[in-house]
């Protein structure tokens, strides 16, 4: 008798003995078998091989403020998981500043969502770089080609705005991008920041963030803007309902305007400040979280 009877001989005796069809089992395993996988694939094709990364969130500051402003915004996000770059506005003007920003966004390896408050908008209307997969406008201006962003401040079309004199100061600063190395740069006065630029927040808070007030170019507000980055980028826009230094009815307006999916508010014009959990709730939907 050869082994591989032998075997088989062996196989059939054990099964014998312990009365089990050898048959049988084999149909039960089958069966088995295949009530396993009609049970496994449905998992594994719902599962992602692996999740997509999280994009880097690159926050902008605006006028009379610097990079302090988002704190509690990057705070939040990075509690989510995400890697929150604050790189320095210049406050130069929209050319001059959207270079800055550029070569920050440019840094990041991977995906990036661009986020603007304030003049912050116009710097990243103007920044072009082929990771920002969203942009994100909070309480911001949202300027076409060949458009100042003063223009979103027109009296007659969006009344209300109180960055006017005496709230709005001039002074002469050294710049080495000016004229003879110097420059007239706007900036909001003591006694008026509180109540134009963040009437929601505390008397404390409001402090803080004078202390950290640095002035903008008087010429950035009137330069011309380039080729708006959000007419080719999915935009998201945050109003404050309670702005008075960008009217609501003109945020409305550019926000419409850029095709931007909209939300509101009831907040001064830093509501980076005073609303951080609703500012950060926009910037992860534009990250599509």
């Amino acid at each position: 008798m050869t082994a591989t009877k032998s075997f088989n001989a062996y196989l059939l005796d054990f099964f014998k003995k312990r009365m089990v069809d050898p048959m049988n089992l084999a149909r039960s395993l089958r069966a088995a078998l295949i009530a396993l996988i009609v049970a496994v694939v449905p998992v594994l094709a719902a599962t992602p091989a692996s999740a997509a990364p999280l994009p880097t969130i690159v926050l902008v500051h605006g006028a009379f403020a610097d990079t302090t402003s988002w704190d509690s915004v990057a705070a939040l996000l990075r509690d989510q998981g995400y890697q929150v770059v604050t790189p320095d506005n210049p406050l130069r003007g929209p050319a001059h500043d959207a270079a800055a920003v550029q070569r920050a966004v440019d840094s990041v390896s991977g995906p990036v969502v661009l986020v603007g408050h304030s003049y912050g908008g116009t710097v990243i209307s103007n920044v072009h770089a082929a990771n920002v997969e969203a942009l994100v406008y909070i309480a911001a201006f949202a300027p076409v080609q060949g458009e100042p962003a003063a223009l979103a401040l027109d009296p007659i079309r969006f009344p209300g705005s109180q960055l006017l004199p005496p709230a709005l100061q001039l002074r002469i600063v050294d710049d080495a991008t000016g004229i003879a190395g110097k420059n007239i740069d706007g900036y909001l006065a003591a006694d008026s920041f509180h109540d134009v630029f963040a009437q929601d927040v505390s008397d404390a808070t409001a402090a803080d963030m004078l202390a950290h007030q640095h002035s903008i170019a008087a010429a950035a507000n009137i330069e011309l803007s380039g080729s708006p980055s959000w007419a080719s980028t999915p935009s998201w826009y945050l109003v404050s309902s309670a702005d008075r230094v960008i009217p609501p009815a003109s945020q409305r307006f550019m926000a419409n305007r850029v095709g931007a999916h909209t939300s509101e508010v009831e907040a001064s014009h830093a509501s980076l400040v005073s609303h951080p959990a609703d500012v950060a709730a926009v910037v992860e939907a534009a990250a599509g979280r």
